[in-house]
């Protein structure tokens, strides 16, 4: 992309050259993947900034959620996940698997970049979504100013989203030159995929690949259960040199390869009592089967329980316990836009909820900006706002919410 000298770009610099600890996490886990993103980007004639995407978007944790419900490196939403061909279901969430989520968002760039005409502009789409930049142009041409991004009113998450790119590509460029090391990414590929073959736990196929689990979860995020079913088009991603481990290994295997089985229970059926039938802690039922803690009957779902009532060893944890700890609420949650002036107890009195409900809704935030989007999670919210409000989008119809990820750290 076009060299660019501006305050905002200094600004983050400097941010990025005083966190030296945030930068090496973000490089340690990016190394995992960036071979694989830059080839693709390659592959398509995109500017190579693009690969460092993830570095803003979830400072490439593969586990990132957000309040809007975004997930993975790339932060799918899931509407816009699915509109790439991200399968997403009890088992599985595409929009954290490492090549569908890549190949998702790189389709989704060269849209917006079709279509606006400029890779700045196609960035700021992704962040804050088409129409948002639609608007934006089309407010500029109207007053005849001009329609490029510098000239855009953007909320201001948006407008801070391409220097701040801008920053990390001239860090990773020189980063001696803000006293940062950063970890060395061999160029070759990090991983390769291989084919399940059967159902398998995920425990047991970091056992056979002779990797740790913290590895396997990082290299196959987008499953959402302790086991991985085998489908037609389902492969894992292991280290390089752990794929003929792995396949030695599953070759020999005699032992059944799951522990877990598939369990349907009844509409209010006690989630202690089902525990206890199967040999399981209610805790850990509820982790495996990504159920809030503060349920406590089923609501008729299926649930994964341990095979022949053993005691499961395995320590793994839904990627889907780890979105905010609020109830449902947030799934259908209005995204009220601060205007100047806006204040925290204000917004609470306008839509009748609590101050520090509020406030747990959007992570704790404490200052308020311009731009800035705010949740509001309160069920009969709909009857008692007679008109719809301008400044209030529902959160499905955007690709994130401003304060979007909550877990890159």
């Amino acid at each position: 992309m076009q060299e660019q000298d501006s305050k905002l770009i200094a600004r983050f610099e400097k941010w990025y050259a005083a966190k030296p600890d945030y930068v090496e996490r973000m490089t340690e886990r990016g190394k995992r993947y960036l071979f694989f993103i830059v080839e693709e980007v390659e592959k398509r004639g995109m500017p190579m900034e693009i690969a460092l995407l993830p570095m803003i978007e979830s400072a490439f944790n593969p586990g990132a959620n957000s309040t809007a419900r975004a997930s993975g490196i790339w932060q799918f939403i899931p509407s816009t996940g699915k509109n790439f061909g991200m399968q997403q279901n009890w088992w599985y969430d595409g929009r954290r698997d490492v090549i569908s989520a890549t190949n998702g968002a790189l389709d989704y760039l060269q849209k917006l970049h079709d279509q606006f005409g400029a890779w700045d502009l196609a960035l700021a789409a992704y962040n804050c979504g088409e129409n948002c930049i639609m608007r934006a142009q089309a407010r500029n041409r109207k007053l005849k100013l001009p329609t490029n991004y510098a000239s855009l009113r953007l909320p201001r998450e948006t407008q801070q989203y391409v220097p701040k790119l801008m920053a990390v590509k001239n860090i990773v460029s020189y980063p001696e030159s803000f006293g940062l090391v950063l970890t060395d990414v061999p160029n070759k590929p990090y991983f390769a995929e291989v084919s399940t073959a059967r159902h398998i736990d995920v425990e047991l196929a970091a056992e056979m690949a002779g990797i740790p689990m913290e590895e396997f979860v990082a290299l196959n995020p987008a499953h959402n259960r302790p086991v991985i079913l085998k489908k037609d088009n389902e492969v894992l991603l292991l280290p390089v040199e752990n794929v003929a481990i792995f396949q030695a290994n599953l070759e020999r295997a005699e032992q059944p390869l799951v522990s877990w089985q598939a369990c349907p229970t009844k509409k209010g059926e006690n989630l202690d009592g089902l525990a206890s039938r199967y040999g399981i802690t209610l805790e850990k039922l509820k982790l495996v089967n990504g159920i809030h803690r503060s349920i406590k009957v089923s609501s008729g779902q299926t649930l994964l329980v341990p095979l022949n009532g053993e005691q499961a060893e395995s320590e793994f944890t839904a990627f889907n316990t780890h979105l905010p700890p609020t109830d449902n609420r947030l799934l259908n949650a209005l995204r009220h836009t601060v205007r100047r002036g806006d204040t925290l107890s204000g917004i609470a009195r306008r839509y009748h909820v609590n101050l520090a409900s509020l406030k747990s809704w959007n992570r704790g935030v404490k200052i308020l900006r311009p731009g800035q989007h705010i949740m509001v999670a309160q069920p009969v919210l709909a009857q008692r706002v007679s008109k719809p409000n301008r400044s209030i989008k529902r959160v499905n119809t955007h690709k994130k919410a401003a304060s979007r990820t909550t877990s890159k750290m």
